[in-house]
């Protein structure tokens, strides 16, 4: 039988979680330094344990003005400092609650450049895996992410995306581009069923290129992210793909 794991990005303040949780397998929870306070980290961490979905945390720049999605240049041991907070305040709401920190998938600007940047995809799985070598590292399929946080020892979830468009060399296309998202809950499926099934991704420029993904993300704070994720969750069904955690 073939298998997938659906992340979903959480905590961010859309309040859409508990229409997105059946549809999932794991989510990746905000830790307040892009969105979302330690109260909705509470609430989602306990959604997530009525539900059997993963908790994973999602730290980003410390850019709640731009959501995270500025590039920013921090010192190694700012960044550390960062990192490592928004690590230990959602490890401890999850201990708190019962339950078990289950991976970690940096945010945003944070993603996009580690995803090019060998020396920051070195510091950030250094990071996780000095705070819990157990922790599974969520980073973009086929990039310098995956190959450095391997190189630690980490297990690795290389990711793809559902609802993004990708340049010809597997990076994302930058959200200022045109059709860097994928506004069609229909393409969006197309796309994953593609992934999954021959293990490709078509570029904005209509390319196929290889892509080998052990895990999908939705965007939660996609305006329609519940009902492409129910979509999804639905046609994968119907195509014998079962979800299932990393």
């Amino acid at each position: 039988m073939t298998t997938i794991d659906i992340n979903c990005d959480m905590g961010e303040g859309i309040g859409n979680e508990m229409l997105l949780m059946p549809f999932i397998s794991a989510a990746n929870i905000a830790c307040g330094y892009h969105a979302g306070d330690e109260q909705l980290m509470r609430e989602v961490v306990r959604y997530c344990l009525r539900a059997g979905v993963a908790i994973g945390a999602h730290p980003s720049y410390p850019d709640s003005e731009n959501f995270g999605r500025t590039d920013m240049e921090l010192s190694r041991d700012e960044l550390t400092a960062a990192i490592r907070n928004q690590l230990t305040i959602l490890n401890r709401i999850v201990k708190e609650e019962g339950g078990r920190l289950h991976h970690v998938k940096p945010h945003g600007a944070l993603y996009n450049q580690a995803a090019h940047d060998p020396s920051l995809s070195q510091q950030l799985a250094r990071i996780v895996f000095d705070f819990d070598s157990s922790l599974v590292y969520y980073g973009l399929a086929g990039s310098v992410m995956i190959r450095e946080a391997e190189k630690t020892g980490l297990k690795v979830a290389p990711e793809a995306f559902a609802d993004r468009r990708y340049l010809g060399d597997g990076t994302l296309t930058p959200r200022g581009l045109d059709k860097a998202l994928i506004n069609d809950a229909e393409d969006a499926v197309q796309q994953v069923l593609q992934l999954i099934q021959q293990q490709t991704v078509t570029t904005v420029d209509g390319a196929t290129i290889p892509m080998c993904a052990a895990t999908i993300c939705i965007h939660g704070d996609g305006a329609h992210a519940a009902a492409l994720a129910k979509q999804l969750y639905h046609s994968l069904q119907q195509a014998g793909i079962q979800l299932q955690k990393i």
